[in-house]
């Protein structure tokens, strides 16, 4: 397939997904928060640190976000789009806040805490998604489409707090605003050429979100596998932070394509 076609069918892609994630929206029933989301299997207290390991994993974090920003505004050695450096150094800021809003809430898991461990992901999360769109689609529509992503990012959060303290939970937005970029994402890689090489790190970086996710879910029985030595929502932590490290290297070796 040619690449003129590659892009039309990833355009075509694009456009249904958009399309059908409005529709869900809408007809979908409002999604409140399920308590037991805070019912994590390690709750073990060490050192006087409520939840140890689950606020301890979030290290990883706070190093890959430093030496992103360390590396983008003070060794300067990271090949990025010039004109989309806000969203690189959002994308690490975000990374670095993780390890304090994520850590703040395992210290006590409540809606209210969680508010501050979504907040630094989104902003992570959105950067991320108007960075690839700079890379492989249009710079432009990148650097356009950053803020109305993070506010968006930043909305469905607080949207979703401040219908919680309602008493009407409403987690549609913010699920919204998390899993779309998901779906959009690897089709813009597929269909569309990158502005670099080294591109197996965003697979890299999906495959690691993915299985992050998976260590999430089944918590409780990586716990068991593990011999109660860690929990799968603490290895969850490190995996991302991995996938993450992975790409700055990738940023790092990257050359710019012809």
């Amino acid at each position: 397939m040619s690449l003129i076609n590659k892009e039309k069918t990833g355009f075509n892609l694009i456009v249904t997904i958009t399309v059908i994630s409005i529709i869900a929206f809408f007809s979908q029933d409002r999604i409140a928060q399920d308590i037991a989301y805070h019912n994590f299997s390690d709750f073990r207290t060490i050192f006087n640190i409520p939840n140890f390991w689950n606020v301890l994993s979030n290290l990883p974090f706070l190093i890959v976000g430093f030496m992103g920003l360390y590396k983008l505004f003070v060794k300067k050695n990271l090949h990025i789009i010039n004109e989309m450096q806000t969203a690189y150094a959002l994308l690490f800021f975000g990374v670095f806040l993780v390890a304090f809003g994520s850590g703040y809430y395992h210290l006590a898991p409540n809606n209210q805490t969680l508010v501050w461990d979504r907040l630094p992901m989104t902003i992570a999360f959105m950067a991320m998604f108007a960075i690839i769109i700079a890379e492989f689609i249009s710079i432009r529509l990148g650097k356009t489409l950053l803020w109305p992503l993070l506010i968006a990012g930043v909305a469905s959060v607080f949207y979703w707090h401040f219908t919680e303290l309602q008493g009407k939970g409403d987690l549609r937005f913010y699920a919204v605003i998390q899993f779309y970029p998901m779906l959009v994402m690897p089709i813009i890689l597929l269909c569309f050429k990158s502005r670099f090489d080294h591109l197996n790190a965003y697979w890299i970086l999906f495959a690691s979100y993915a299985l992050a996710k998976v260590f999430e879910h089944f918590d409780q029985a990586f716990y068991s596998i593990l011999g109660f030595a860690m929990s799968g929502h603490s290895v969850k932590h490190i995996v991302a932070a991995l996938g993450l490290y992975v790409l700055l290297l990738a940023y790092q070796q990257r050359k710019e394509l012809e």
